[in-house]
């Protein structure tokens, strides 16, 4: 049964094998001439002011965070909405729990303010 994958595991493998070898070659013969000039900041051929990285608030990755937990929702519902009379009256129940879960946690984020952009 296993032996059906080995295709796929030699593939993962070459593939393993040609990203060594073409890192490895860029490293071994790429140019490598570093100046202070090249190290600085670009910003569209203004001079740059203030250090190169900036702080970013942690709201911003929550709402990255909570846009990723609703998408998924969205990913999950769609196939169930296909296939709803398929599954009966226990896919029904299995799905309003799994929203029921995904609307608390909305609810949750809601009330402690996550969603709010200052």
């Amino acid at each position: 049964m296993l032996v059906e994958y080995i295709p796929l595991l030699i593939i993962f493998l070459l593939a393993f094998f040609v990203a060594l070898v073409v890192q490895g070659l860029g490293a071994g013969f790429g140019p490598r001439r570093p100046t202070e000039r090249k190290g600085q900041p670009y910003e569209s051929g203004m001079v740059p002011y203030g250090p190169g990285t900036r702080r970013i608030s942690v709201r911003y990755y929550l709402v990255a965070v909570l846009f990723i937990l609703f998408d998924i929702e969205a990913i999950f519902i769609l196939p169930w909405a296909v296939v709803y009379r398929d599954l009966g009256v226990s896919g029904l129940v299995l799905m309003i729990v799994f929203i029921f879960i995904l609307e608390a946690a909305f609810v949750y984020a809601w009330k402690k303010g996550a969603l709010e952009w200052e």
